[in-house]
C-alpha cells in the first residue's frame, strides 16, 4: 500500500479503515425518495455530482446497538425529511466498537444545511454522550463490481 497523501487523507483514511479489515454488516432500512413516492438505493460510482458524508463513530460495545437505534431513529424522523438527502445507511462492526454511516446528499450546500439545523444540537449531544465521532465529506474514488 501506497503511503498516505495528504490531498487524499480523508479518501485514503475511509478505503484502508474498510479494507483493512473491519467488518460492517448493515442495519436500516431501504431509503425513500423524499416525497416517499419509491424507494431510494444508494448508488455508489465515481464522478457523479451526489456529495457523500461518511461518519465513524467509536464506541463501547455495550452501546453499538443504542448507537444503531439513535442513528435509525434520527434518519426515519429527521434526516429523511431535510431537502437534499437521497439515502443513509448504518454499518456496524462485528466487534462491536464502531459504527459507520454512509449517507448521500443532492450536494454539500444541503448537508452543510442540515448541519446548521437547530435540531441537530440536542440530538448530537445525545450521541457524544455515547460515542467519539468524526464527519467528512468524501470524493467517490473507485468502484469495481462483479
Amino acid at each position: 500500500m501506497r503511503p498516505l497523501e495528504r490531498a487524499q487523507t480523508r479518501r485514503t483514511f475511509v478505503a484502508t479503515s474498510l479494507a483493512g479489515g473491519i467488518a460492517f454488516a448493515t442495519s436500516s432500512p431501504p431509503a425513500h425518495s423524499q416525497d416517499r413516492s419509491h424507494p431510494m438505493e444508494t448508488t455508489i460510482r465515481p464522478g457523479s455530482d451526489i456529495a457523500t458524508q461518511i461518519n465513524i463513530f467509536v464506541v463501547e460495545p455495550e452501546n453499538q446497538q443504542k448507537l444503531v437505534e439513535l442513528l435509525a431513529d434520527g434518519t426515519k424522523g429527521f434526516f429523511s425529511k431535510q431537502p437534499g438527502w437521497i439515502s443513509t445507511n448504518v454499518l456496524s462492526s462485528t466487534d462491536r466498537r464502531r459504527v459507520l454511516i454512509y449517507s448521500q446528499w443532492r450536494s454539500a450546500k444541503d448537508i452543510e444545511a442540515f448541519r446548521q439545523n437547530p435540531s441537530m444540537g440536542p440530538y448530537v449531544q445525545g450521541i457524544a454522550a455515547i460515542a467519539k465521532f468524526e464527519a467528512f465529506l468524501c470524493d467517490v474514488a473507485y468502484v469495481q463490481h462483479a
